[in-house]
């Protein structure tokens, strides 16, 4: 999908051009520590480790000179109200970028489908990883598809585009708000407070979660989210 176009990074581009990057701005990287700023869940913690890895292992740097340092974000401490009422986009992210700006960290990793359009003045993407399945999953433990969920189950979702794209297929189905990681979501359906859900294929991938899906949802099924699957390295212009 779009691939080509979008111009996915290698790893060896990745690190070329975040150190160069880095170098431009004045950040010496002989200079103790690399900071890397992050949401704090554990998806974005394991997305900032697959940067670091990858920046060491195209640069030989040591590891201890590269840190990972956790931020909350309004997005994480708002938890009890959909996202399109709080402001939608950019609550992921508002307090990250802060940090890089104010100079607390040299980089930040994002999901890019987090990241509003416009980004703040003086910020810049300079560099994409190579992007993972764009494709949602259906998780059920009593459907093997979302065609074969009964009349009335309900879907828990936070998403108005899973929301909107699943009532135009099933609009026999019923919706209920579940917000939360991925581990969080995943334990709100152990317990039955929906029928189903769905989550990114490319966190469950990065999580070592794969096994945990029942169907992969075709393209054709259901679009994901713009950028879905694909990681941003967020750098001071």
């Amino acid at each position: 999908m779009a691939a080509a176009a979008m111009g996915w990074m290698t790893s060896h581009n990745l690190a070329a051009r975040t150190c160069l990057a880095l170098a431009s701005t004045g950040y010496n990287l002989q200079m103790p520590r690399i900071k890397i700023g992050t949401r704090g869940s554990p998806l974005a913690l394991a997305q900032a480790r697959e940067t670091r890895e990858r920046l060491i292992a195209a640069y030989g740097l040591d590891p201890a000179d590269i840190e990972i340092l956790p931020i909350a974000t309004t997005g994480d401490r708002i938890k009890d109200r959909p996202l399109n009422e709080i402001g939608g986009k950019g609550l992921f992210t508002k307090e990250i970028e802060d940090a890089l700006l104010a100079g607390e960290i040299q980089l930040a990793v994002h999901s890019m489908k987090d990241l509003p359009a416009n980004l703040p003045g003086g910020l810049t993407i300079a560099a994409v990883l190579p992007r993972e399945d764009p494709r949602d999953a259906f998780m059920s433990p009593v459907a093997n598809s979302l065609a074969e969920l009964k009349t009335g189950a309900t879907i828990g979702s936070s998403s108005v585009r899973r929301t909107a794209q699943v009532l135009r297929l099933r609009p026999d189905l019923k919706t209920v708000q579940f917000r939360g990681n991925v581990e969080t979501r995943l334990r709100k359906l152990s317990e039955g407070i929906a029928d189903a859900t769905f989550l990114a294929c490319a966190g469950l991938n990065r999580l070592g979660l794969a096994d945990k899906i029942t169907a992969v949802v075709p393209l054709d099924v259901m679009l994901p989210a713009i950028a879905q699957g694909a990681i941003g390295i967020e750098i001071r212009e």
